[in-house]
């Protein structure tokens, strides 16, 4: 379910931002705005983004080997990573540089009507795609809020889309509000003060992506819940007295790995040992389904 919604969510963004992008460099270069210009830009990145999502799901689900015995899972925080890479350069940096370049030498929007109105349109094809991507996240994310679950998802699609949706929305704001100030005053300057409002906002969004895919890169682990029941699941199985140590990390997305040891009865048999690991996989599998690759360690009280 979180796959193809991640999946569906991707697409429909992919296919609004290459629709915006057009219309936004075609407005850009008959009306001469510098927003409309980093608004295509964003686009464009935007657009760069979603393949790069699509060819990180991609090579996740190559098949393990024996130089990656646990599989490429984490292919997908590489891709997420690169996508905040490429907001910061293309993205924001971009923009600010054109920003810079038009404070420098502010000048009239001709046409305003075609910026203004493809702004129009991009904002509605823009909520769109937020919608899709909600409405995806909502069958995930259960009663957390939405800052929770761009916090803690371990699949980072849904919540890069969400971000890229969001800074596009606010992006299309301010560009309209950049190009409708300079046709109102006729100075070019507000133009050019939103170009440059865009490109921080990219900027911004670029870090907070690179520090939450940061995190999935180096290796989380369960949450305080999975922990939880995974822990009560292993102490409930029989022949298991206790569970002495444990710890959990996510290989990927949809594969948690768990290496824990756990107390038996020290006139246990090799039989009963073995019996009571197979029932304990079974019982944490059953409350944590992405718990699949499990090493425990039967262990005695000293």
């Amino acid at each position: 379910m979180s796959t193809e919604g991640s999946m569906r969510a991707i697409i429909a963004a992919l296919t609004a931002n290459i629709g915006i992008a057009v219309t936004k460099f075609v407005a850009a270069a008959i009306s001469g705005s510098a927003s409309m210009f980093a608004e295509g830009i964003h686009s464009v990145a935007d657009s760069g983004n979603q393949l790069l999502l699509i060819i990180g799901g991609k090579r996740a689900r190559r098949e393990a080997t024996s130089a990656h015995p646990f599989g490429y899972g984490r292919s997908r925080y590489i891709y997420a990573f690169m996508v905040s890479i490429v907001l910061f350069s293309i993205g924001g940096m971009f923009s600010i540089l054109e920003g810079v370049q038009k404070l420098q030498e502010p000048h009239e929007i001709h046409a305003a009507w075609l910026p203004l109105t493809v702004l129009g349109i991009s904002i509605l094809l823009e909520s769109f795609s937020l919608r899709t991507a909600l409405r995806e996240a909502k069958h995930v994310r259960g009663s957390a809020s939405l800052p929770q679950f761009i916090r803690h998802a371990k699949s980072p699609e849904l919540p890069v889309v969400m971000l890229e949706d969001m800074a596009a929305l606010a992006g299309l704001v301010l560009a309209f509000g950049g190009v409708g100030l300079t046709v109102l005053t006729g100075n070019g300057i507000w133009d050019a003060i939103g170009t440059l409002a865009i490109g921080a906002l990219l900027i911004l969004v670029a870090i907070i992506l690179g520090i939450e895919t940061s995190s999935l890169l180096i290796g989380e682990g369960a949450s305080a819940d999975d922990t939880q029941r995974i822990r009560d699941a292993l102490t409930a199985s029989r022949g298991v007295k206790s569970v002495i140590h444990m710890k959990t990390l996510y290989l990927g997305p949809d594969e948690l790995m768990l290496a824990a040891k756990i107390e038996v009865g020290s006139d246990s048999s090799g039989q009963e040992i073995a019996e009571l690991i197979d029932s304990a996989e079974a019982n944490v599998r059953e409350v944590v389904p992405v718990t699949r690759v499990i090493y425990l360690e039967p262990d005695i009280k000293r």
